[in-house]
């Protein structure tokens, strides 16, 4: 699936699911203060994100997520 691709189902799901403004995505904003984000939120995040594209998480893949765009490569690097 292209990169592109991707970051739009991403920022839908955000959208959709987590009521996150659209002018609140950007590459650089930090994923938990951006979503307001609680232990439970991210395991929200991550049973959406599973199903919508197929991929298995763990706890080890958000060692280094900071950023939308570090989970936009996550995703990216676990669909490729």
């Amino acid at each position: 699936m292209d990169k592109d691709i991707i970051i739009s189902k991403i920022n839908d799901l955000l959208i959709d699911e987590f009521e996150v403004e659209t002018e609140d995505i950007q590459l650089e904003s930090n994923l938990k203060d951006t979503l307001e984000l609680d232990s439970l939120d991210y395991v929200d995040l991550v049973v959406s994100v599973e199903s919508n594209f197929n991929v298995k998480l763990d706890a080890d893949d958000f060692g280094s997520v900071i950023t939308l765009k570090d989970f936009y490569d996550l995703i990216d690097q676990k669909m490729n």
